[in-house]
């Protein structure tokens, strides 16, 4: 692909071109935006905003939705008919790609039902169902930076895509002749069409009335202090109004965050994961004495949490909130003889030896809420499994599946419940956590995300990779290698083939490696227990050490 002659058709042609000639000394920043068309896969598009083939903007949008639409084009009539739901979450251009995509569905007489606010990427999934469409739609980059935006699409499951149907949208992509010629309806057109509805709240009274049945107590403390942010994002309406269907009457919301904003301004990065999204909340916190504190991302997917230990506020992380949610719901709930839990093949074991405590058993997927998705799927029909829980180590949990992919909305209202159960009997919810690890083991892990930006940073993770292939080690950090599982060249317990490797100590630890799906990174997974807190703590870090060589 010769990026300058395309960079040079977009000046000409595109809605871009006073941003185009602002670049025009910039040759790296040219290359980048230019030199590949921003992958499809099975989680749809994400990337910078900008112009440029390899950005998120008004054409990558119209000529994603337009293999989409002809992808339901093919189904015939009915599909058109039942067509697509789409959201968006707060970023920028967020409602204008939506509509942007709801235009072209319009110009190919596909129904689109588009929600008139942000909304959760969760309760787009429900909404999937709910109103038996085709597919469904929502703008969003997750918990990555603002410069980001995305573009994911469901199946008619309230799932994320099948290969097979992302394969199929990738196909009609690429027999689009122009990029700056897809028909499509304006924003003015669609109000004055039947083609494009907006929803909202018969949708959201019917989302929260379906994630309303995971209550599974009634003795909480339903007064205790519970602090929430939406980190600026679409979690705000249905978060705050689920915990007050669930009786809770002393909830403060971090005013600051609740404000919709494309820039994140009061955080770093717009992801429960990091400490730094939690300093409003704790000082909030501390105000009001909370004892629990709960973050939302933007598209309100992933949960963040934090609990008063001894006059501070410590962060869980996903591993550990997964594995108290799930012993939680096990202790409530009479046993299944075919139940089972599903994580992935990154997420701790410590979920697993709860399950086993329960006779629950674990399956283990790749890397990926779909996965998990497909998995629920399957059971439904085969009735292999009865699902009772799904999480992994990245703030993804699923109790109820009226949900087919993570719910970070859920999940705030079962672990406000938790708290507030354990509370009323004296606990808090690092009480409960050292209790797991005194009965199960110390589980300990650590993640080591390295970020590589541009077409370089793609062949330096590439390389990353093949190196672990090409030499792989037999020791690290003087621990023997047991079994290296790569998912690439191997059929490792029926799961389908990724770029992942896998290395099992022979003391039981695991390393994995992978590149990010949605990010220009390379992760290292670590997973390790013992029987004390700090000889695993020791364990994660010289496991840490082992692996800067490879970095």
């Amino acid at each position: 692909m010769d990026y300058q002659l395309i960079y040079e058709d977009w000046i000409q042609k595109s809605l871009y071109e006073n941003d185009l000639h602002q670049i025009k000394a910039n040759k790296s920043e040219i290359q980048d935006s230019f030199h590949q068309q921003l992958q499809f896969g099975t989680g749809g598009l994400r990337g910078k905003l900008g112009p440029g083939t390899n950005r998120m903007n008004t054409h990558t949008i119209r000529l994603v939705a337009e293999g989409l639409a002809r992808q339901i084009e093919q189904q015939g009539e009915v599909a058109k008919m039942r067509g697509v739901v789409i959201a968006y979450d707060t970023r920028h251009f967020s409602q204008e790609f939506a509509y942007e995509t709801a235009g072209v569905l319009a110009a190919h007489g596909i129904q689109s039902y588009v929600f008139k606010e942000s909304r959760p990427t969760p309760e787009l999934s429900f909404a999937v169902r709910y109103l038996a469409a085709y597919a469904g739609v929502v703008i969003t980059a997750s918990h990555n930076p603002k410069q980001y935006n995305g573009f994911k699409v469901y199946g008619e499951d309230g799932a994320q895509l099948t290969p097979q149907f992302a394969n199929d949208i990738m196909a009609h992509m690429h027999a689009v002749d122009s990029i700056f010629d897809i028909p499509n309806s304006s924003r003015s057109q669609l109000q004055n069409s039947d083609l494009c509805v907006e929803i909202l709240e018969k949708l959201d009274d019917a989302y929260l009335q379906a994630i309303s049945h995971i209550q599974l107590s009634e003795n909480v403390k339903e007064d205790m202090a519970i602090v929430y942010t939406p980190i600026h994002g679409a979690g705000l309406e249905p978060t705050i109004r689920g915990l007050q269907n669930f009786g809770f009457t002393n909830v403060h919301l971090v005013q600051q965050q609740a404000v919709q904003d494309g820039d994140f301004p009061t955080v770093i990065y717009p992801n429960p994961e990091e400490a730094d999204a939690f300093k409003l909340a704790m000082k909030l916190g501390e105000e009001v004495s909370a004892q629990l504190l709960l973050a939302t991302d933007p598209d309100a997917d992933r949960l963040g949490v934090a609990v008063l230990v001894d006059g501070a506020y410590k962060l869980l992380t996903g591993n550990q909130l997964g594995a108290l949610l799930l012993d939680y719901i096990l202790s409530k709930q009479p046993a299944q003889p075919n139940a089972a839990m599903i994580k992935t093949i990154v997420t701790s074991e410590f979920g697993a030896a709860v399950a086993q405590k329960y006779g629950v058993a674990t399956v283990n997927t790749l890397t990926g809420f779909k996965y998990i998705a497909e998995k629920i799927a399957e059971w439904e029909l085969t009735k292999e499994h009865k699902f009772i829980f799904g999480y992994e180590e990245s703030y993804g949990y699923l109790v109820s599946d009226v949900v087919r992919d993570k719910d970070a909305v859920q999940i705030a209202l079962l672990t406000a419940e938790m708290a507030a159960y354990y509370a009323a009997n004296g606990q808090t919810l690092y009480d409960v956590l050292n209790e797991l690890y005194e009965e199960h083991g110390f589980y300990q892990e650590a993640l080591i995300s390295l970020t590589f930006e541009g077409m370089e940073g793609q062949q330096k993770i590439t390389s990353i990779m093949e190196a672990f292939r090409k030499q792989p080690p037999k020791r690290f950090a003087d621990i023997a290698v047991r079994k290296m599982e790569d998912y690439l060249t191997e059929s490792i317990n029926g799961l389908p083939q990724a770029d992942v490797i896998k290395f099992i100590l022979e003391d039981d630890s695991w390393i994995c490696v992978r590149p990010s799906g949605t990010e220009p990174k390379c992760k290292f997974y670590i997973g390790v227990k013992t029987e004390s807190l700090l000889e695993s703590e020791q364990k994660i870090e010289q496991l840490k050490s082992a692996l800067q060589q490879w970095a």
